[in-house]
């Protein structure tokens, strides 16, 4: 008899390598950049100048902002439905309990060991000093409607997180929001037990549509990300990256050793070698590269941690959803370096006491941020406040923060599988041969 067919299964892959999700979205991006590179070249020198370039960028962009919208179309139930098929799976009170406490806790450590990453890159690189913000600011006009200030306090996103309306946060994408209603709703079911036997079953076999669903979509991800990629080449250029090159390279620095040391957190916490999960994490990270998503990324990365990791069902269900709502290392350490670029470009300084609240204020503002396309420069309103920081500031650096997302979300995503891998590990129900197994 065959085997019942896991929730974040695919097909199998034929041997041509066309047939790899992950060769035909690397394919996409590499195209997209030649094809921005080359229609920006001829927007720039066509009678149209400026305009021309950004019309003929413009064209394929709306494939990839239609291959977005529908992976939002099913990202809130996804979560939804994801995190009471895990939770509902997980009969026994204390195991769920254990496992929530050491997920949020390893959560909140990395995103606060993320932002001391990013402090200690500003502090040592200082890539504010020499910076003249006066030589930009032909650059902050059209950037300031991407990055309007939020003045945002640490007890409204306290108070935030429990929402008034279910519906309202859902159809408002306040993913935060609805991870703490679906948990509450797993938690009254399986204190219910047999009494919603049928109820708890609906949600499951509506979390098995969702993932097809999702499965389905993705199959359109390569197209999507040669029109996202094309399109930002084509309209960002090179030269805000040239007039910030500094910050982004202590950006791009901060995240590389970040990402190094989830390799030792592995060797040091689950004893096994790394190279298996960087390797076979490849897949979501060019998903999250392409597409500056952590929730678009979601089902790609449930899929290959439950099938080619090997964590169990339950965790993938429950801590990856969970991580990818409210973990995100990449974004704590943007928050905390462009914190400081700015206190040095405008020669603010900052004391202990400071950088103490930088750290509380980046990694729940990273929280706050929730995984979407731009949203930590609508935190950076909240972090700049804490410490006396101009949020003027904010709009500089705009044009940056598209490329310096992709980045940003790819670590972000790695964090969160690394951190479900490591909790389904030491709770015993990880497959080891899966993991060791290069094939799978």
């Amino acid at each position: 008899m065959a085997s019942p067919k896991q929730p974040f299964s695919t097909p199998a892959p034929n041997g041509s390598i066309f047939s790899h999700l992950w060769f035909r979205v690397a394919l996409g991006l590499l195209l997209g950049i030649a094809f921005g590179l080359a229609m920006g070249k001829i927007g720039a020198d066509s009678p149209l100048g400026a305009d021309g370039k950004t019309i003929l960028t413009e064209y394929v962009k709306p494939v990839g902002t239609v291959f977005i919208n529908m992976i939002k179309m099913v990202v809130v139930p996804l979560i939804f439905f994801s995190l009471i098929n895990g939770i509902t799976s997980m009969t026994n009170a204390e195991s769920f309990k254990r496992v929530g406490l050491k997920s949020v806790a390893a959560f909140l450590m990395t995103g606060a060991l993320a932002v001391c990453i990013g402090l200690a890159f500003g502090t040592f690189f200082q890539p504010g000093i020499g910076v003249n913000l006066n030589s930009l600011e032909s650059h902050v006009a059209a950037a300031k409607s991407a990055a309007p200030p939020a003045r945002t306090s640490l007890i409204q996103i306290f108070v935030d997180i429990v929402p008034t309306n279910i519906f309202k946060a859902m159809a408002d994408d306040n993913i935060l929001q609805v991870v703490v209603f679906a948990i509450f709703t797993a938690v009254i079911l399986n204190k219910l037990g047999h009494k919603v036997q049928n109820l708890t079953d609906l949600c499951k076999s509506a979390a098995h549509v969702v993932f097809k669903m999702i499965e389905t979509v993705i199959q359109f991800s390569p197209y999507g990300v040669f029109a996202l990629t094309s399109w930002v080449v084509g309209t960002q250029g090179i030269e805000i990256l040239l007039a910030l090159l500094k910050l982004v390279g202590t950006v791009l620095g901060a995240l590389f050793t970040q990402y190094l040391l989830f390799g030792l957190m592995i060797i040091v916490f689950a004893r096994m070698s790394p190279m298996p999960f960087y390797r076979k994490m490849a897949e979501p990270q060019l998903l999250a590269f392409s597409t500056s998503s952590s929730k678009a990324t979601l089902s790609t990365a449930m899929r290959v941690v439950n099938e080619k990791i090997g964590v169990s069902q339950s965790s993938t269900s429950f801590v990856l959803p969970l991580g990818a709502s409210i973990n995100m290392d990449g974004t704590a350490i943007y928050l905390g370096i462009t914190a400081l670029f700015f206190s040095q470009s405008y020669n603010i300084p900052l004391d202990f006491h400071h950088y103490l609240i930088l750290v509380l204020t980046a990694t729940l503002g990273s929280i706050g941020a929730a995984g979407i396309p731009g949203g930590s420069l609508i935190m950076m309103g909240m972090v700049f406040t804490s410490v006396g920081l101009p949020l003027e500031g904010i709009a500089i650096i705009a044009g940056v923060d598209r490329i310096l997302d992709m980045v940003r979300t790819t670590v972000n995503i790695t964090g969160d599988s690394l951190i479900t891998m490591l909790v389904d590990k030491s709770e015993g129900t990880m497959n080891l041969d899966t993991y060791h197994n290069m094939d799978a």
